[in-house]
């Protein structure tokens, strides 16, 4: 049996090390000519790191990675609306790490050349087309792509194609080429990375302010916190009036922008235990974001070929879960596949494709809903609409019962909630 894997992000390549584990053959094409740590900070939530760590990662992670150890909400003036352990110091089995993307990336990378062998890594090949979806018994799933180091046109077999190169999914637009533009939510994000003292423990991750102005931090690399300093990610983020044009054009996305454009907002954020403008006035570069996802599909999968991560459910930033999401699908398709008789010839991979399906749309969907609606950071919007100007008990704001079913309930849905994972591995 063999899997063709269409993008070599997160979900991407953690389903090339799940095919190598249970003895599946497994070939990645990117797009991108070569592989470099591009990015700002991401985190990994326990019931992803579960995943990493049965393919052999969680060392390598802990090395490069700081170990969440809690998670803050404050309003605009800096009062704390809700705190929470997180990861092991929540009494989870495994970490929440906090990571640069590209280091994760590399990472996965380097282990995916090493175990599967770097002639299954073919960089600069754009995907064009599916020429065969694979709905015949016995034939093969066939698709083109264009090398871009000569413009060559390339034709590519396999028994499965997986369609995981994110919210730009060429696979996913030969399926849908209408009506699945980005959606825009009319906010703007404004990503960095400031090298700068610990804040609060060394450790936390933060968010403060509401949906129409806010701003995320949370340290991303452990050999400089054990140097006593913190490599620092943050977020800023804002409501882009209505009178501005809809959804910025791609060409426009993640390009370097000057802290002038948004950093006046925040000029005031400073507190006891972090200062804001000196985070922002710290960073090298600054990129700046639409915040989007996509609509919801009626389907991923096509005969023996389907999507995976931001390509099947772009999400918005909300929650930490979008990359979590991704090494879920991974290992769910790899269940379905292992559970209908991969890697024997015999796979029903047809049906397997379907069994993820069915299980994992409905999920992500919720997801993509909930976020819409702040996911667990809810509780700042809410402090901000029952107490603008601030308060002096939250409880007398947002009682304690309800932060506590709002942390929860999403956490059950996005299934890293404690009884979900004490569930053994599937």
């Amino acid at each position: 049996m063999k899997i063709a894997i269409a993008g070599g992000g997160i979900g991407g390549l953690t389903l090339a090390l799940l095919c190598h584990r249970h003895g599946i053959e497994a070939e990645v094409w990117e797009a991108s000519e070569t592989l470099r740590p591009l990015g700002v900070g991401i985190n990994l939530l326990p019931h992803a790191v579960r995943e990493l760590s049965e393919l052999g990662l969680h060392d390598a992670l802990a090395e490069l990675a700081v170990q969440t150890s809690s998670l803050s909400y404050y309003n605009k003036l800096g009062q704390r609306i809700w705190h929470e352990p997180r990861g092991r110091a929540a009494g989870y089995g495994q970490p929440q790490f906090s990571i640069h993307r590209g280091e994760f990336q590399m990472l996965l990378y380097r282990t995916v050349v090493e175990r599967l062998g770097a002639e299954r890594v073919h960089a600069g090949h754009t995907f064009e087309a599916v020429t065969s979806t694979g709905a015949r018994a016995g034939d093969p799933v066939e698709f083109t792509l264009r090398r871009r180091s000569d413009n060559a046109q390339v034709t590519a077999r396999a028994d499965v194609l997986v369609g995981a190169d994110g919210i730009h999914s060429a696979v996913r637009r030969h399926f849908y080429p209408q009506g699945d533009a980005p959606r825009f939510s009319r906010r703007t994000l404004w990503r960095a990375v400031t090298e700068a003292p610990p804040y609060l423990d060394g450790s936390s991750m933060f968010m403060a302010g509401h949906q129409d102005q806010k701003f995320v931090a949370y340290p991303i690399s452990e050999p400089l916190r054990r140097q006593g300093r913190s490599l620092v990610n943050w977020i800023a983020e804002l409501r882009v009036p209505d009178s501005a044009p809809d959804t910025p054009p791609r060409s426009d996305w993640n390009k370097q922008v000057d802290k002038s454009v948004f950093r006046e907002a925040f000029a005031n954020w400073r507190w006891d235990w972090i200062d804001i403008p000196a985070l922002i006035d710290g960073a090298q570069a600054i990129y700046e974001f639409p915040m989007v996802d996509k609509d919801t599909l009626p389907r991923w999968t096509f005969d023996r070929v389907t999507l995976l991560g931001d390509a099947a459910h772009p999400m918005y930033p909300i929650g930490s879960n979008g990359s979590a999401q991704a090494i879920l699908d991974a290992r769910y398709l790899m269940d379905s596949l292992l559970a209908n008789g991969a890697p024997r010839d015999a796979c029903d991979s047809g049906y397997a494709l379907r069994e993820y399906e069915a299980q994992r749309l409905p999920r992500t969907a919720a997801i993509v809903l909930r976020n819409r609606m702040n996911g667990p950071e809810q509780v700042m919007q809410l402090a901000e609409q029952r107490a603008p100007q601030g308060f002096s008990d939250i409880e007398t704001v947002i009682p304690r019962t309800e932060l506590e079913a709002i942390a929860l309930r999403y956490k059950q849905l996005a299934g890293f909630d404690q009884q979900s994972l004490q569930v053994p591995p599937r």
